[in-house]
């Protein structure tokens, strides 16, 4: 379908339930053939609105396959789930939803179209409803905890203690559902070029101010310089130079056309930051908007070649974390526990609650806290911070299903070991190099395609393809 047609739907299908016609706006909006993940998400709340369930969970599901990063998709779908009774599929969307904030407290959809404020203390609330209701009260009081030290707004706080005492009695408590009828809207640029217009207006009848200037059509003939003065340009950093630089502290991944791709030690220049934690920047001449929890503020300073060279040196750190597989992220500082936990859930797409950091102290794996990170900080080597990550949220019941259902050979947990077949060459911090005729010692295997080993004691994940699967023997 022609985006023309597909915009002109869309906007019949608000228009028709800012009217409260709701069969009508669904008219609309399932005549899209192909519907992106706006659409959905419209169709599934209509549903909801006219009190059709099934038909909703059926949205919200093409809603996030569509786009697997709509935090608010999961919200809806979960809250959905909660109502049919289905507890645990509720618990693993608001689980979901909660990864994709990526550590903000709130989302503002108004950007994208959407008059809604996503916070994460109301979704960690859910979260722990969901917990009630299968009777883990522990895990409920947790993430009500967590909610609690996120709030933003004076009424997030008397919700969130009224649910506390709810628990302390093992009761339940009230859903936070997103208010009804709230639509995607669309494009208003867009919308405002379906209206056909007149560009040329009347024709009028003109007289030229050249002599003898026989010219006829829409304007005269204006007499011309033949040197004009040339144009002054505004040098290109003067134009960068009107934001307030900033540092970029994590990489950031766009995940819509408005979102700019950063990573750690960019230098971006902020036009704006707007109450949802986002920031409008410039970098590399281009406008997008990045989290503004992942700058920190610079000072710009015009330094001679003998003091950029000094500021060359300066040291750049990494945070190598250990989890099912080796993940290798570049810091341009010492982070704090709280940066780092935000950081390394991110990367991972797991919870804040849900991981667990340690770091070797000789002969003893210790967990990360506020008060020993400057400790971690200190047994780094090259600059080179080490972690465990271990996910607590894993039950040990199912762990112990799956090993007895599948269980590993007693030499492949021990490590096997593998011959190189060709070069290769890292492109990422987590990778791990080796020549052709390296012997690799395997000690995970990741997917099929990546596993993690060992090779001049490097640590890191490489292609399996690169290697020969025939078990090497030492000689």
């Amino acid at each position: 379908m022609a985006l023309v047609e597909i915009m002109k739907l869309w906007s019949e299908g608000v228009a028709a339930a800012d009217k409260g016609d709701w069969s009508g706006a669904l008219k609309s909006f399932t005549t899209i053939t192909e519907p992106r993940a706006k659409i959905c998400f419209n169709i599934g709340c209509c549903h909801l609105v006219t009190g059709n369930i099934q038909e909703a969970e059926k949205a919200f599901t093409s809603t996030v396959e569509k786009d697997k990063h709509l935090a608010v998709g999961y919200f809806q779908r979960g809250s959905v789930f909660f109502k049919e009774g289905k507890y645990n599929k509720a618990l693993q969307d608001w689980l979901r939803c909660y990864t994709e904030l990526r550590g903000n407290q709130l989302i503002d959809y108004k950007i994208l179209g959407l008059t809604f404020k996503l916070y994460s203390c109301e979704v960690l609330y859910n979260i722990a409803l969901g917990h009630t209701k299968v009777e883990n009260w522990a895990k409920a009081e947790e993430n009500l905890i967590l909610a609690l030290s996120q709030k933003v707004e004076p009424r997030h706080g008397t919700k969130i203690e009224k649910a506390m005492q709810e628990i302390l009695k093992q009761k339940d408590f009230p859903l936070v559902e997103m208010p009804k009828g709230r639509l995607f809207q669309p494009n208003e640029k867009l919308v405002e070029q379906l209206e056909k217009k007149d560009y040329l207006g009347k024709a009028m009848v003109v007289a030229s101010v050249v002599d003898k200037d026989s010219f006829s059509g829409f304007a005269p003939l204006k007499p011309q310089n033949d040197n004009p003065p040339p144009r002054q340009k505004t040098a290109e950093v003067l134009r960068t130079l009107q934001g307030e630089p900033h540092r970029v502290l994590f990489e950031f991944i766009p995940e819509t056309s408005e979102e700019m791709e950063v990573m750690p030690g960019n230098i971006v220049f902020v036009l704006k930051k707007g109450e949802d934690n986002w920031a409008t920047v410039l970098f590399n001449g281009k406008k997008g908007i990045v989290p503004y929890n992942y700058l920190e503020p610079v000072e710009l300073k015009f330094q001679s070649k003998n003091q950029e060279k000094a500021t060359a040196a300066e040291p750049t750190y990494l945070v190598k974390v250990y989890y099912k597989y080796t993940v290798a992220i570049q810091v341009s500082s010492k982070l704090s526990y709280g940066d780092l936990l935000i950081l390394i859930s991110s990367k991972l797409k797991l919870t804040l609650c849900s991981i667990m950091l340690s770091f070797r102290d000789g002969e003893n794996d210790v967990p990360l806290t506020t008060e020993n990170v400057e400790k971690a900080w200190a047994l780094s080597t090259d600059n080179c911070l080490k972690l465990k990550c271990t996910d607590v949220h894993a039950e040990e019941s199912h762990v112990l299903m799956e090993n007895a259902e599948n269980p590993v050979p007693s030499e492949e947990k021990a490590g096997i070991s593998v011959t190189a077949l060709f070069d290769y060459e890292a492109s990422q911090p987590e990778d791990l190099p080796f020549k052709k005729g390296d012997v690799i010692k395997v000690l995970n295997k990741v997917s099929e395609e990546w596993w993690e080993g060992e090779c001049h004691d490097k640590f890191g994940i490489f292609p399996s393809a690169f290697v020969d699967k025939v078990k090497h023997v030492d000689s």
